[in-house]
């Protein structure tokens, strides 16, 4: 017979009175073996802690934080996935704890959380659906997306509400579980580099795609932990000469639906599940815990080498998605007290264009981000996080806030205050784009920098004052509250977009291979094709494309900020035109070492090695403070100087004007600060010239009070750049810029 409650579901209408949606149970899940006992234990710390109980007794504090939640049951799996189940009986300020001796490190685990079910009300409780603990170190097992692993009934056949009829289908053997870790690790023997961010150069990369071809990385090491700590790996950075590796998630991470009928997966991995827990896929040495060593082992190798490691983190949304996505951690354990929710509490607030964006404003939530934070600095020994979507953090009740509880918090946290963090400075929602916005603590990715220097090199600037504000340090985003120039981290490619290669060979995105009808990625790219979309075979075009890479980096890494490169882009790395890779975990993603061998691209390494050297040699190109622009001596010369084509300094309608010449003069005399022994910094004096034009054009040099002559150090006209130094000219005479290239000398 159908009752009342279904009949209204079926026609599409909430629950009489807000009375309970109908439960659907087309399987019950398995009977549970009876469990251990379990003793009262702690609510603190939350997750699965492995220690001694008492009277010696060694077994595991299990504590997870369920607010609304009925009842929890935690489950127990063995090697052959038999299930154990104990209920935990202690409650304490919501959180459901207790001992369970015996439990060893090793073991897999979940629960399993009750409660009502309303899915109109945001009350998403579902006791068939095993749960991920948030707090779980390790994480064992793939997550598939079969229709047991929705609390929901997928195939409802009124789909306007088949989200809010729950499926009492046992998920257990479709999802991970998390797997209890002992954390033994003092990291006495660990020196972390602490790089200051003035002498940063971050190096983006994924664990996965930067070894999966490398050939001096063992075959069963490529794509891992692992084989990014090789020795092979890591004197590829230090031979770069990069200070940082930014890693791409290592969250554990699901896959979403679409995705998988698609026959692809998230490569990217943005689409976290486990916050406390290295991705089990990149481990080469097993996902019952040794990931969470091996992972440890990488840092220290790349400390020891003298590299940071940064975390990119995404704490704005989950891999459950919106009210159609999968029950596989915070859903089920408590959906209102987790995420946001729309006044229809149905549905989900999406700041984040995911589908879901956790409720940061709430304490739980708010704690386990921070736990996480301060777990992966103190316990796996990373140096700092970029924050995706970090505007989403920073809402409080709906709109961005900077004096928010979670920018409040790790402001005054004394672990995290420390460490180097980083903000994507925007969300899709409205108000959501704060590039400059966030506190002196932060740094920002500037894509102000992207795609202003983008448009220079493609000579579609309407004037060059927003050239000038980028190269000196974007002191129009970030000259307030005490911020530096370092706030700004400068970069023209990432791993969103094209590849640097991509951006000087395509004018049009090319994303067939995503499979979905190349109506994904950005349409503005800012790019320049020099001539021919794609691969060609016309040497001209080839030489023109090399050319603006050379004018790119060394644009890049002569600006003041902190820069970041991407793996590959130092040796030509493509993608063959697509801008939206995050689904291609293949040879369209993975870097592909052979081009550092060929002749073609290797010239194009060398250069970037050298401007990093360059750059860490020469405190004048990595300032600690903005320029004044004004004399700070007799003479009249100022710590910055910019100067047209004919040699003289510009005046204000220069700056509103269309040019493709620019010179910057960099003085070494007007360095603010003191070095570690509090002498004076004293540094070389440079002039920068860069010509966007697709003609030669004459350069008058600047005389006094500017230099006596000047030697050439950098020219990107040239393949190969050891023809480059040593030509002396001097002040006042006029040189040959070729056609789009940059020039670089030391005043003498």
């Amino acid at each position: 017979m159908t009752s009342a409650a279904e009949r209204r579901a079926r026609a599409g209408q909430p629950p009489a009175q807000g009375g309970p949606v109908p439960a659907v149970v087309r399987e019950g899940h398995r009977a549970a073996v009876p469990g251990p006992p379990v003793w009262p234990g702690s609510s603190t710390p939350l997750g699965a802690r492995f220690r001694t109980g008492p009277d010696g007794v060694a077994g595991t504090n299990f504590a997870l934080w369920a607010g609304g939640a009925e009842a929890v049951r935690l489950c127990l799996f063995d090697e052959r996935g038999r299930e154990t189940q104990v209920r935990l009986t202690e409650l304490t300020h919501e959180i459901w704890h207790g001992f369970v001796p015996g439990v060893l490190p090793g073991t897999r685990y979940g629960y399993r959380v009750e409660g009502r079910w309303d899915a109109w009300t945001g009350a998403r409780w579902n006791p068939a659906k095993l749960l991920l603990d948030p707090y779980a170190r390790a994480v064992d097992g793939e997550f598939a997306l079969p229709p047991e692993v929705y609390g929901h009934v997928r195939d409802w056949p009124d789909q306007r509400v088949a989200d809010t009829v729950r499926d009492e289908r046992d998920s257990a053997p479709f999802v991970p579980k998390g797997v209890v870790v002992h954390d033994d690790d003092d990291w006495s023997d660990d020196r972390r580099p602490k790089t200051p961010w003035t002498d940063s150069v971050i190096y983006e990369l994924h664990v996965k795609g930067f070894t999966k071809l490398h050939p001096g990385v063992p075959e069963e090491l490529r794509g891992t932990y692992a084989g990014l700590a090789h020795p092979a790996a890591i004197e590829h950075l230090t031979q770069l000469g990069v200070t940082a590796v930014e890693l791409l998630p290592v969250h554990q991470f699901a896959h979403e639906d679409h995705l998988l009928r698609r026959g692809l997966t998230n490569y990217w991995g943005y689409n976290s599940i486990g916050y406390f827990a290295p991705h089990a896929a990149y481990s080469a040495s097993g996902t019952a815990g040794q990931q969470v060593g091996e992972f440890k082992r990488m840092v220290r190798a790349l400390h020891a080498a003298g590299i940071e490691v940064i975390l990119d983190v995404v704490y704005n949304h989950t891999a459950e998605a919106g009210e159609l996505g999968p029950t596989l951690s915070l859903k089920g354990i408590d959906n209102r007290g987790y995420y946001r929710l729309q006044q229809d509490a149905r549905r989900y607030a999406d700041y984040t264009g995911c589908g879901n964006t956790l409720h940061v404003v709430r304490p739980q939530v708010l704690r386990l981000i921070t736990d996480s934070l301060r777990y992966w600095v103190t316990e796996m020994g990373v140096d700092g996080f970029r924050f995706d979507l970090a505007a989403a953090l920073a809402r409080s009740m709906h709109d961005v806030d900077m004096l928010s509880p979670f920018l409040a918090v790790i402001a005054q946290d004394p672990v995290l205050r420390r460490v180097k963090l980083i903000a994507e400075p925007w969300d899709i929602g409205s108000g959501g784009y704060q590039v400059g916005a966030f506190p002196p603590l932060w740094t920002e990715w500037n894509d102000r920098y992207r795609d202003t220097v983008r448009d220079f090199w493609r000579h579609a600037l309407p004037d060059v004052r927003e050239m000038g504000y980028r190269l000196s340090g974007s002191s129009d985003l970030y000259a307030w509250g005490g911020r530096r120039p370092y706030a700004s981290v400068d970069f023209i490619t990432a791993h969103d977009g094209f590849t640097l290669r991509d951006l000087v060979s395509y004018e049009h995105k090319h994303n067939e291979d995503n499979g979905e009808d190349n109506r994904d990625g950005t349409h503005d790219n800012r790019s320049w094709n020099c001539g021919a979309e794609g691969e060609t075979a016309d040497e001209g075009v080839r030489a023109l494309r090399r050319r603006q890479l050379r004018n790119l980096l060394t644009t890049l890494l002569l600006s003041t900020g902190v820069p970041m490169l991407v793996a590959g882009d130092e040796f030509g790395r493509t993608q063959g035109g697509n801008n939206n890779a995050y689904c291609q975990d293949n040879a369209t993603s993975w870097v592909d070492w052979s081009l550092l061998e060929d002749p073609e691209w290797r010239p194009l390494f060398d250069l970037t090695a050298r401007l990093i050297a360059l750059r860490h040699r020469h405190p004048v190109l990595r300032r600690s403070a903005f320029f004044s622009g004004r004399a700070h001596s007799a003479d009249g010369l100022r710590d910055l100087a910019w100067f047209t084509a004919r040699g003289r300094e510009m005046t204000e309608g220069d700056w509103y004007a269309p040019a493709a010449t620019l010179g910057m003069y960099l003085s070494g005399r007007d360095i603010p600060g003191r070095d570690e022994r509090g002498a004076p910094i004293l540094d070389d004096s440079f002039l920068a010239v860069l010509h966007a034009g697709g003609e030669p054009v004459g350069f008058t040099l600047p005389g006094a009070p500017w230099a006596r002559s000047y030697e050439v150090v950098v020219d990107t006209s040239l393949e190969e750049q050891s023809r480059a130094p040593g030509a002396v000219h001097a002040a006042g005479s006029e040189i040959t810029l070729p056609a789009r290239s940059v020039l670089l000398l030391r005043a003498l």
